[in-house]
């Protein structure tokens, strides 16, 4: 019978898996057999921060591991899959925290971005902190553009951060809320995600890349997911920066009840499946009206809505 030995999920990078044992030793693993999540299809069944056991496979060159179990998670994020549309991809798991690192220019915000980041973390109650990072190269408007999403986030219990991970500004307050947590770090590409990580571990020397002139948008420096200890205590998740988040896996009342100031409100609503569209006496409706909820949250949740009806749609249409 072979010797099953526990570990952490430190690194993926698609087939392999680098797992890290009590003892602190690393050993490279593939998967032994099929896992899958609440009957999901995933492109990853492992995820950096999953708790596994393996087992060693000797050969004559190498030591590699054989993953035959994964530990129940606490929580996971997933996302769907970018390449396959009908799977999904898990990003980390077993995390305290997460940083969701933006900017205002360079390359320009996508405001729908933060919302649909918050729509993969509020189903597992996981705080988040929004950094928006390159504050050295702001002019005036951004500043009041920061200024504005500050009071929609901070409004519903987001906290904000403004920064510059170039100079080295305002960092502290990071470390602070990182101390002694596993915090899954993301971000689109080109908003400064690397910079920020080496200015916070200066011995880390991650690869940075500029904002393409010619197209104004972020290039990919991170290709795949990897745990780092903190000095200071605790660990971070980096992840590859994400072009666009889409959600084969969720359902209307899924995104009405992942809008945290939506779903404070929808028990007033005269219907209990109320979408907060179009139906009478409903309670989000009369506060948006009211401008207690935010009107740019407001078309966010309906695009994403309008995304998972027209997605259902073709899934069912596809089958007949």
């Amino acid at each position: 019978m072979r010797e099953l030995i526990r570990g952490l999920v430190i690194k993926s990078t698609g087939s392999w898996y680098a797992v890290k044992t009590g003892t602190g030793e690393i050993t490279n693993c593939r998967i032994a057999g099929k896992f899958r999540l609440q009957g999901l299809k995933l492109t990853n069944p492992v995820a950096v921060g999953d708790y596994v056991k393996f087992y060693i496979e000797e050969s004559d060159q190498d030591k590699v591991g054989n993953i035959t179990e994964i530990e129940d998670r606490k929580n996971y994020v997933i996302r769907q899959s970018p390449r396959k549309k009908h799977n999904v991809h898990l990003l980390a798991s077993n995390i305290d925290h997460a940083l969701l690192v933006v900017t205002i220019v360079e390359p320009k915000l996508k405001q729908g971005f933060i919302d649909r980041f918050l729509v993969m973390t509020e189903p597992y109650d996981i705080p988040v902190d929004i950094v928006f990072n390159k504050k050295d190269v702001y002019q005036e408007e951004d500043i009041l553009l920061y200024e504005y999403f500050k009071t929609v986030y901070e409004n519903i219990g987001y906290r904000t951060h403004l920064v510059s991970s170039l100079e080295g500004k305002n960092l502290e307050p990071i470390k602070d809320i990182l101390k002694d947590k596993t915090t899954m770090i993301s971000g689109q590409s080109g908003v400064g995600k690397s910079t920020l990580l080496n200015a916070l571990l200066p011995d880390l020397g991650l690869a940075t890349n500029e904002v393409s002139e010619y197209t104004g948008k972020g290039q990919h420096t991170t290709t795949f997911a990897e745990m780092f200890d903190l000095p200071f205590g605790g660990n971070i998740i980096d992840t590859p920066g994400i072009k666009m988040l889409s959600f084969n896996h969720l359902e209307v009342q899924d995104v009405a009840h992942n809008f945290r100031e939506i779903f404070a409100l929808s028990s007033e609503c005269k219907f209990g499946n109320c979408t907060h569209r179009n139906e009478p006496n409903c309670a989000v409706k009369e506060n948006l009206e009211e401008g207690a909820i935010s009107e740019l949250r407001y078309n966010n949740y309906l695009l994403i809505l309008d995304e998972i009806e027209d997605q259902n749609y073709w899934e069912r249409n596809s089958r007949m």
